[in-house]
């Protein structure tokens, strides 16, 4: 079972996944062009996830691996204000026929000068909108300096994950 990382082109999912396997910051600037598949090993389990690339010819394939999965990683960029509808309409997409599915939204690029805070990316995502059934986290994140250690923020995002998928095994 996956773990599955979507979000528009440029919200920083690879740069996210490498800072959690490594514990490092390494930025990434190439989009991902298909998919990325990742495995990451806590003291309590081993996570496999797979984050497919948010340009538009990809997004197609999101819905497909839904079903296949234990919990969906949404990233949406916190300062790219113009594009949070086009994040949020695909979010309500994706998980609307699926009611159960654990949703850890991740605000990314909070150290962006003009970056939204988590009040205004909760309220421009309407994730009060996506019902009470499902267990559903929003997580201020930033990708640091390339070799420093990983935030604090991007450290209780890996521990709630990791406690997600225990639960859903």
């Amino acid at each position: 079972k996956q773990i599955l990382v979507l979000g528009l082109d440029g919200a920083g999912k690879t740069s996210i996944l490498h800072s959690l396997a490594t514990n490092h910051v390494k930025r990434s600037v190439a989009p991902t062009e298909g998919f990325n598949a990742i495995c990451i090993n806590t003291e309590e389990s081993q996570m496999e996830f797979l984050e497919i690339g948010g340009s538009e010819s990809l997004r197609s394939y999101w819905k497909m691996y839904l079903p296949k999965v234990l919990l969906l990683v949404y990233v949406v960029d916190s300062a790219d204000h113009a594009r949070l509808p086009m994040a949020k309409q695909l979010l309500h997409q994706l998980i609307q026929n699926n009611s159960t599915l654990p949703v850890v939204v991740l605000a990314n690029k909070q150290d962006l000068e003009g970056a939204y805070c988590i009040t205004d990316i909760h309220d421009a995502l309407a994730l009060s909108d996506i019902g009470d059934e499902r267990k559903m986290f929003l997580i201020g994140t930033h990708v640091a300096e390339d070799g420093s250690e990983i935030s604090p923020s991007m450290k209780d995002a890996k521990e709630l994950i990791g406690t997600l998928v225990l639960e859903t095994q």
